[in-house]
Order: structure tokens, then sequence, then C-alpha cells
């Protein structure tokens, strides 16, 4: 069976600024559609209001086009796409799929992560409550290009997990399942901090009657503390006029052919030279990888 024409993209959260290792994730995926000819497209995943900073959706997206970024489409923020959510929300509370859970954090500490089905038969009313998802004592795993097989029981590993938060806000684990497959996107390249989140979404998907993708999760680069680089730990924003150098860079920390002579050439023409010679199987097989061994 023919697998449909390549459609990929970089979905980032405005809660701080393009930084190295949402480069990182970026240029993969990117290079990864361009090097097959298939389209890329950029989405704003702004689904947490109270974490977005201002003027970091705008900065993100000037940042990707100083970097030689082109997307093929018009962005799209998931702030925009809540009716969606709720539709189905509402379906699966009709249907018993899911239920309100009024626990609070305070409750469910020392659980290890997996909820204890504590509300899953009260019958709550939806007023200040979280609604969280039935899940079946099923093993779910998927074959990741980087990291290889990974599977999860969910009903052992992960419990019946939140898709709307108490505050209303809706939660990533839907919203994501149900914007990939609205936008078409046939392979998903993104932090291994994800991995874990896949069979999560790999149920949705069955759920809903959607294709499964393929997934790549791109090693995280770590900071000398052993924290991931991100906008957690305040990491710089990404230079303008360092683009071409940290381009090169990220393309090391991929495994990727890497010559000194293009950091004095225009970004663009570093993604094209690099697109000709993209190769997948190069990405370091890990889920970490420290940032000070770029050097």
């Amino acid at each position: 069976m023919n697998r449909p024409p390549y459609i990929g993209r970089f979905a980032p959260t405005p809660s701080g600024y393009l930084h190295f290792g949402s480069l990182v994730a970026a240029l993969t995926s990117y290079l990864d559609a361009r090097a097959v000819g298939g389209r890329w497209l950029v989405r704003m995943e702004d689904l947490d209001p109270p974490r977005e900073v201002p003027g970091a959706q705008a900065a993100i997206l000037q940042t990707l086009e100083a970097y030689g970024f082109e997307w093929d489409a018009e962005v799209v923020c998931q702030s925009q796409r809540t009716d969606a959510y709720a539709e189905v929300l509402q379906r699966w509370l009709e249907q018993g799929l899911a239920y309100a859970c009024t626990c609070s954090r305070k409750q469910l500490e020392g659980s290890n992560g997996l909820y204890p089905g504590t509300c899953r038969e009260q019958n709550h009313g939806l007023s200040d409550a979280a609604i969280r998802l039935r899940v079946p004592a099923l093993r779910y795993g998927f074959n990741d290009r980087v990291q290889g097989t990974f599977a999860q029981d969910l009903a052992r590993e992960v419990g019946d997990f939140v898709i709307r938060r108490r505050d209303g806000l809706h939660a990533y684990q839907l919203a994501v399942v149900l914007d990939d497959a609205w936008q078409g996107i046939t392979d998903v390249v993104r932090g291994a901090d994800l991995l874990d989140s896949t069979p999560r979404q790999l149920y949705l998907q069955e759920l809903l009657g959607l294709p499964q993708p393929r997934y790549l999760h791109v090693p995280l680069l770590t900071q000398p503390d052993g924290h991931k680089l991100g906008k957690t730990y305040r990491s710089p924003a990404l230079p303008a006029e360092q683009a071409s150098a940290l381009l090169l860079r990220a393309l090391r920390a991929l495994g990727q052919d890497s010559d000194a002579h293009l950091a004095q050439a225009r970004p663009a023409e570093v993604l094209a030279w690099a697109t000709t010679r993209w190769d997948a199987s190069r990405i370091p097989r890990s889920t970490t990888l420290a940032e000070a061994s770029l050097d």
C-alpha cells in the first residue's frame, strides 16, 4: 500500500522564545519533509494562556524566518480549534468513555503518575472538575524511527488520563491527535520528551478512527546540570546573526554532514545544502544528548 505524500509539522508552545533545543527539532522536521519533497507546516500549540509569554508567538515565527525556514500554509493556532475538541469531549461523555474527576493534586500525591481511578464510577458533575478518558487494559506500542520499539500498558502504567483540565483548558493529548489528523500530518517529528505520550495518542487515534502517523522522536539536548535545554530553564533566544553557524551546529547534533565553510552562507543556502544530504538513520539513537558534546 502506497503511503500518502509526506506532510510534516513543527508545533512550538509559545511559553518562551525559540532556543537551540527547539531549533534542532524544527530542523529535523523540516529536513525530513523537504528531503522527500514533502510539505512542512507550523502550528502554535497555545492551549495554556497562563504559561504563554506575550509576544512569543510572533518572535518564534520571526526567528524561523530569520533561520531560513519556509512553511507551506497559514500558521494554525490551537486556541482557534477549541470547538472541535469540545465536540469530541461531549460525545465521549455521552458514551461513557470519559468522566468528571474532582481529585486535587494533593489527593494524587504518591500515585507516581498512575491515576488510581478514584472518580471513575462517582458520576461527578462537570463543574470544577477535570475530564478523564477511560483507558483499556491493553498495550499500545509503535516503532519509532530513531528510538526503536516503545510500548505501554495504559491501565498499568498511565491510568485514565486528563483530556480537559479542571480550569477548562483542553489537554495536549487530545488536541494534538485531532489537529494532526485535521492537517493530514503523515509524519510526527518532535522531542523525545513526548515519547511516552505516544501510546496515549495511539489509543485516541483508535477511538476516533484516525490514521496513525509515523513517529520520529529527536534526542533532547541537555545542559550541564542535566536539565533539558528549554524554556523552563530560561534558555536564551536564538540570535539571528548566528543563524547559519547554529544551523550547522544543529546538524552536528543530528549526526549529519556539516561544512564549516557554510557558516558565512545565507541560512536558506545551509538548509538547501543540508536537505540534499539528509539521512535520518544517522540521528543518535538516544533520548538525550549533552549540548556540551557539540563544541
